[in-house]
């Protein structure tokens, strides 16, 4: 008697490819980034450390398509709610750790970890906010979704990356204007615990996880009674193949379990905020991501003589850090093991690429997409990195005001690209 299901198991192993010649080169990466950060913890122990958290940061984005700027795009667009709901997950799941580990911080006396993300709330956030919300739909990605889709191929993103680093390189030169503007001056710093206690804090920040959840799921489903609602499919080859009758570890269906089938938002979620919460315990200092732009732009005009950052006020206090070096920064080395993180789980899927599908006028987009990010970033004292997720988890109230002056300005920047057909 034929076996169908045998036979379906065995038809769909066979679909399974496996590009030797790319999980070869991604072993040898890896093999290369454990040397390295050996090399870098040598020189100081939370370096190395800084390495590994962004190249698993970088796993883990490309790995389950989980990103920030899909979180405001993808509900927009097509009113299906799973990465935002997603997001809200990754909050909660975070919050829950760093409030144990500010409450166990404070009880004993010492430095909070992560309290350099508690940043003034001002109309200054507001404005940077809608700054970068605008750029990322510009750009097709957020801050760390730029990293990770450089480590992808993605030569939009190599467009984006210079530009925003040049961006925030201005804004940084700027910055000192604009604290002498009502923008800056209306607002104030808050640290909720201070305020509400941590219980309270935390009950107050589930809460309204709960409300932007319930948001969500009613727009959802209004979609759906409007026959508007889109569900996104995944691609075949990152689809789940059915279970094997007779389990066999060394299989292509292994393979494609453990490094080519997507990952879904939710996962990505759990682990995400368990390298975040990894990274807060550590280096006492909370996930972000576009600071080292500001410094990579520093670097880049030292080393061509273009201009002399020392006496830029943002940059005084971090000449003597900046001297070090590029590869002496943390923020540097994960974000550079952010886009190996993401080369990795591409080559190991077997499907890395360089594209480069993109007219002149969408680079022209992209360029100032990358501009707005770097000086909104600024401007907004973070991204959706610093301002907004490490903002919200360690209790500030900037993050409350950041998270809204974002989603408006990366809704107006959707009806943007959409009325110009960009090419994302």
């Amino acid at each position: 008697m034929i076996n169908k299901t045998s036979i379906i198991n065995n038809l769909n192993e066979n679909k399974v490819s496996i590009n030797y010649t790319q999980t070869t080169l991604a072993i040898i990466i890896l093999l290369g980034m454990g040397a390295w950060a050996i090399f870098e913890s040598n020189i100081k122990s939370t370096l190395g450390f800084e390495v590994l958290i962004g190249l698993a940061m970088g796993y883990v984005l490309q790995r389950s398509r989980f990103g920030f700027a899909g979180g405001v795009r993808r509900i927009y667009i097509t009113g299906e709610s799973s990465l935002t709901t997603a997001l809200i997950l990754l909050f909660s799941i975070t919050i829950l750790g760093t409030t144990a580990i500010h409450y166990g911080a404070a009880i004993k006396g010492i430095d909070i970890p992560g309290i350099a993300s508690v940043e003034p709330a001002s109309l200054a956030t507001i404005a940077g906010g809608m700054m970068f919300g605008i750029g990322m739909m510009f750009s097709g990605g957020c801050a760390s979704g730029t990293l990770t889709d450089m480590g992808e191929g993605e030569g939009r993103a190599f467009i984006v990356i210079i530009f925003f680093v040049l961006g925030a390189l201005w804004g940084v030169h700027d910055l000192p204007m604009w604290k002498e503007t009502f923008l800056f001056n209306i607002g104030t710093t808050v640290y909720l615990p201070d305020i509400f206690g941590y219980f309270g804090s935390l009950v107050i920040s589930l809460l309204g996880f709960l409300g932007i959840y319930v948001f969500a799921k009613k727009y959802e489903s209004k979609r759906r009674k409007s026959k508007t609602l889109i569900i996104p499919e995944y691609a075949d080859w990152e689809k789940e193949l059915p279970e094997q009758k007779k389990y066999k570890f060394f299989s292509k269906k292994t393979y494609h379990k453990f490094f080519i089938e997507r990952w879904s938002f939710n996962k990505g979620a759990v682990v995400f905020s368990i390298l975040f919460l990894s990274l807060l315990i550590v280096s006492g200092k909370s996930w972000g991501v576009t600071t080292s732009f500001a410094k990579w732009g520093g670097w880049a005009s030292n080393s061509l003589g273009v201009v002399d950052i020392s006496t830029w006020p943002w940059f005084i206090d971090k000449m003597e850090e900046m001297s070090k070096g590029f590869l002496m920064d943390g923020g540097s080395l994960r974000n550079i093991g952010l886009i190996i993180g993401s080369l990795v789980a591409a080559l190991l899927a077997g499907r890395f690429s360089f594209k480069f599908r993109f007219t002149f006028k969408d680079s022209f987009v992209y360029i100032i997409g990358g501009l707005l990010m770097g000086y909104g970033s600024r401007i907004g004292l973070g991204c959706n990195a610093g301002a907004l997720y490490s903002g919200i988890t360690n209790f500030s109230l900037s993050g409350w005001v950041y998270l809204p002056a974002m989603v408006i300005g990366g809704i107006i920047g959707i009806k943007i690209v959409q009325k110009l057909k960009i090419n994302m």
